[in-house]
């Protein structure tokens, strides 16, 4: 049995509270490490080569669960060592001192490529979503390790593994090897495991949490961490701690199952490349799901490797406005605001922003052309983001931003609740650079267990993995309104699907699940790759490619450069795409009469 206990590293402390309290639990996984996270640990780590992991992981759920998983046998499996694994497993030694447990530590090193980073220039390696050249000053730079390593520690006895960059879904596939004995080419297993791990490695987003149908998931402020349950056969179930919030249900399952997956029937991992296209959600029981249906092939012979860097700085500034035409007012004091700023940043001697972007929160600016009629609101927030090389620059900017309290419209208020009395934040601007590396040009990653030490060897694989075939019947020819039939009505996409956005890197993808599967054809006329694209034109700035998954009754549309850069590089409200689906739900499907009144 293994619990997914944290999703990321501002994840609640509630799930490893949950999780250890379960009868029978064996491991704890932890994911948290984003894109990006290591943009901000390579910082803490200049400062201080003693930092560069997940502190709050030592110091904050270790803290309060290691005495019980001592107790109770619980192994825990964590990505929380960041770029010093070292450091994290020595704070962690040090914490047992003070607790008095005397658990195995284990961390993996071999995924940092710092060194390799001038040859990958000369050989002129390009960004593998953008194709720009590989920029100076790295911060980091770390390919994705697979599950092997995790397994090894376990198998020399660590009761605590401690990672640097892993694909996500590796703490958990690792505790499956080493559990099973499982073998290198046992793909189907290598799969199922990593589907399990895609499952876990978000938390309460596999239990409800952030689920379509929002309103039927009770108790949010006590919402349950999700459990597996794995047969030696590669079928498992996914439950949630008793007497806890959320619910599990085939929905909010398959809604993770495709969370920022590409092409699901070539999801590539370093252990395994997954085929999710036949995978089955079944209804077990009350908050009991069965899944199966993972296949898996022969890996690629590349890591993905992804580097962090900093360009320039960013600051964001917000002025909440009230009254009567509140969105007027806050769209011109967003525009006075950058107009101002731009004046004295002219005085002073500094060029134009190299980024800026006026947003009023509250007016659906997100939406675009699709935005509804919000004339008669009298509350919202002018968000004015700008980026900027020089921080004198923006300095000047935010010192500005607070005069629109006292200068511009009634009813402003400069700042937010934490900004009141303070100016915004200039903050460094990191970026991600993401490219291919032969696993041949690393050496094995290498396990350290007090004065232990062991290397991985790890399956070269095989160049450019190729999709399965996928079975099924051919995408439906789009509805042209004119060939409606009689009698057929428009219904938004929200009443016969579900559906849930991700982000990697600047792309993203929306998948669509029809409700019943009677639905999905009459979704698939209406919702396809040109009616996407146009209603998403003012968002999405590159192709959108379309991918079937008959086993969930499923379509996944994978969005590229559609996020403003991603991340931090984005100055969109929503940078991460986290509603995406929510905007497209709000699309016409065409259906019969009978099936509009069943919905």
């Amino acid at each position: 049995m293994l619990g997914g206990a944290c999703a990321f590293i501002g994840d609640s402390v509630l799930g490893p509270r949950q999780l250890v309290q379960v009868p029978g639990m064996q491991y704890l996984v932890f994911d948290y490490l984003s894109e990006m996270t290591l943009s901000s640990m390579a910082r803490a780590k200049s400062g201080d080569p003693s930092q560069g992991y997940a502190v709050d992981f030592v110091e904050v759920t270790l803290r309060e669960i290691l005495t019980a998983c001592a107790a109770k046998g619980i192994r825990l499996v964590a990505n929380a060592g960041g770029l010093n694994p070292r450091a994290c497993a020595a704070a962690i030694d040090a914490l047992q001192s003070a607790l008095g447990t005397s658990l195995n530590v284990a961390f993996v090193e071999g995924d940092d490529c710092l060194d390799l980073v001038q040859a990958l220039r000369e050989e002129g390696v390009t960004d593998f979503y953008s194709g720009a050249p590989l920029p100076h000053g790295l911060d980091s730079a770390n390919a994705y390790l697979g599950a092997l390593p995790i397994a090894r520690a376990l198998d020399m006895g660590a009761d605590i593994v401690v990672t640097g960059r892993i694909v996500d879904s590796a703490t958990t596939l690792g505790a499956l090897i080493h559990h099973f004995g499982w073998g290198a080419s046992e793909f189907d297993l290598l799969a199922a495991g990593s589907l399990a791990g895609h499952l876990l490695e978000c938390g309460a987003q596999a239990t409800g949490g952030i689920h379509t149908d929002w309103e039927d998931v009770p108790h949010w402020e006590n919402i349950g961490y999700p459990i597996i349950s794995f047969d030696h056969d590669g079928v498992f179930t996914l439950t949630k701690p008793a007497q806890t919030g959320g619910v599990v249900r085939v929905s909010t399952v398959a809604e993770q199952t495709l969370y920022e997956i590409g092409d699901p029937a070539c999801y590539v991992l370093p252990d395994v490349v997954c085929d999710f296209t036949q995978v089955r959600i079944a209804q077990e029981g009350p908050d009991c799901v069965r899944v199966t249906g993972a296949r898996g092939r022969m890996p690629s012979d590349t890591y993905k490797v992804s580097a962090t860097y900093q360009q320039g700085y960013r600051c964001v500034a917000q002025v909440s406005v009230f009254g009567i035409d509140a969105v007027r007012k806050a769209r011109r004091t967003g525009e006075a605001l950058l107009s101002r700023a731009r004046s004295l940043l002219e005085a002073a001697g500094h060029g134009d922003f190299d980024k800026a972007a006026i947003t009023v929160i509250g007016a659906e600016d997100g939406y675009g052309p699709h935005a509804g009629d919000h004339a008669g609101m009298r509350e919202a927030v002018a968000r004015v983001a700008v980026v900027h090389d020089d921080e004198a620059a923006l300095e000047i900017f935010a010192r500005e931003s607070r005069a629109a309290g006292v200068s511009w419209a009634p009813g402003s208020t400069a700042g937010s609740a934490l900004t009141l009395n303070a100016r915004p934040a200039v903050e460094p601007r990191y970026r991600l650079f993401t490219c291919l590396l032969a696993k041949t040009r690393l050496p094995a990653p290498v396990v350290r267990m007090e004065s232990a030490c062991s290397s991985v060897p790890v399956p070269v694989g095989m160049a450019q993995p190729g999709a399965m075939p996928v079975a099924g019947t051919r995408p439906a020819a789009p509805v042209q309104e004119a060939d409606v039939p009689v009698g057929w009505r428009q219904v938004p996409l929200i009443r016969v699907a579900y559906a849930r956005s991700g982000d990697k890197g600047d792309h993203s993808n929306v998948a669509i699940f029809a409700r019943r599967s009677e639905l999905l054809p009459y979704i698939a006329r209406s919702i396809n790759v040109r009616t996407l694209r146009e209603y998403l034109a003012h968002l999405v700035k590159g192709e959108v490619h379309r991918y079937d998954v008959p086993g969930l009754c499923a379509i996944n549309f994978v969005l590229h450069h559609a996020l403003d850069g991603g991340g931090p590089t984005s100055l969109r409200t929503d940078p991460l795409g986290k509603g995406m689906a929510q905007m497209v739900l709000g699309m016409p499907v065409w259906v019969p009469p009978d099936l509009a009144e069943d919905q």
